[in-house]
């Protein structure tokens, strides 16, 4: 063998040892969307998050979906606490005694007129807020980014157009400003599991649902379902859309962290699209075909909801100093409607393209922030 094939084989050596361990850093991250496949938190929230990871890190992070029966909603935090899940589809609303920071401006729904400004407006509220931060490292959780529905509606089997028709309805609701609301209009709220509502609608457990009108889709809803009022009362955006795991976080670098970070904020957008506009429009194609009427409420219910909201904000403020010790809640309220206010003007400018919507997110929110020490 002469000296120029012995340093040829040597070379070859080295780049197949080098691409050996490449291939050794590579990463396949366990990620759980929490949902049944028809929900799009599943698709697109997770599928495009993982797709953009592994094109953002060259393939350095990928990810492996598990399903329900490893992960679901309710059990998403000890699921990431254990580490049996590294990333998860977290949702505050479940845990209020263990988020009262987040959960005072992921309860207040019914500010919610635009979905992807609601899930930009979350999103910068939760990265500035210190309390949230502190409240996040004590479950050993890091924050990527929100993600919001469309505007809830009352679906229901029975036809609600004003109050007398609301009156000792049983409905499930989403969260406690939804609870309140239904109060305050003669509604009896239930806390069924969103993935029950089915069940509980063809059993006459309830009458009806204040949800996304994607649900239909989502749920399989339309052969339950006999009536949808188009009244808006708010986004769902008590959301974290990608929660990673405070030891898988450790374990990344300065570099993979901000490739996740802008990975799910363009998969947020992906889903607020989705599930926001697109959806929505298709479920209520769906309710026609199946023969749900679309009920037009009357002016008294319209002006109910909107004298709960002027009240229901101080009511808020007041209610999480006082059971859950949020101090100053009033002002970090109004700081959460500026934004709202902040982020509605950049969508509309932004014509509701999500792509645009997650470059200004990137922009305006994670263009400072320290990927090194961020999360740590």
């Amino acid at each position: 063998m002469t000296r120029r094939t012995l340093k040829t084989l040597a070379v070859v050596a080295a780049v197949g040892s080098l691409a050996l361990a490449g291939h050794a850093h590579a990463r396949e991250m366990r990620m759980a969307p929490g949902v049944p496949p028809a929900h799009p938190a599943y698709d697109p929230m997770f599928t495009e998050f993982a797709e953009r990871l592994a094109e953002k890190t060259g393939d350095d992070l990928t990810g492996n979906l598990l399903g329900t029966e490893v992960a679901s909603i309710g059990n998403m935090r000890n699921a990431i606490r254990s580490g049996l899940v590294e990333v998860g589809l977290f949702l505050p609303a479940y845990f209020p005694a263990d988020l009262p920071e987040i959960n005072l401006v992921g309860d207040l729904a019914f500010l919610g007129t635009n979905p992807h400004a609601m899930g930009a407006a979350v999103t910068e509220y939760i990265v500035t807020c210190d309390e949230c931060q502190e409240e996040l490292k004590e479950l050993g959780i890091v924050y990527t980014s929100s993600h919001a529905s469309d505007l809830y509606r009352i679906l229901s089997t029975e036809p609600v157009r004003n109050l007398d028709d609301l009156q000792g309805l049983r409905m499930r609701v989403g969260g406690p400003q939804y609870s309140r609301w239904a109060e305050s209009v003669g509604v009896s709220p239930s806390s069924i599991p969103v993935g029950e509502t089915y069940e509980s609608l063809s059993q006459g457990v309830i009458e009806g649902t204040i949800a996304s009108i994607a649900d239909i889709i989502s749920f399989r809803l339309d052969d339950v379902l006999n009536y949808v009022t188009d009244v808006e009362l708010g986004t769902f955006h008590s959301t974290i859309s990608h929660a990673v795991g405070q030891q898988a976080w450790g374990s990344l670098s300065a570099e993979q962290r901000e490739a996740l970070i802008h990975a799910s904020v363009e998969a947020s957008a992906a889903i607020t699209q989705r599930w926001g506009y697109e959806m929505a429009e298709e479920a209520r194609e769906v309710a026609q075909e199946s023969g749900i009427e679309m009920l037009e409420p009357e002016p008294e219910l319209l002006e109910a909801t909107e004298a709960f909201l002027e009240e229901d904000l101080v009511h808020a403020a007041e209610q999480a100093e006082s059971r859950h010790g949020v101090e100053e809640a009033a002002a970090k309220i109004e700081r959460f409607q500026s934004l709202v206010e902040k982020w509605t003007a950049i969508v509309e400018e932004a014509e509701e393209d999500p792509d645009a919507v997650a470059e200004a997110m990137k922009r305006e929110i994670w263009s400072e922030v320290d990927f090194s020490t961020y999360g740590t």
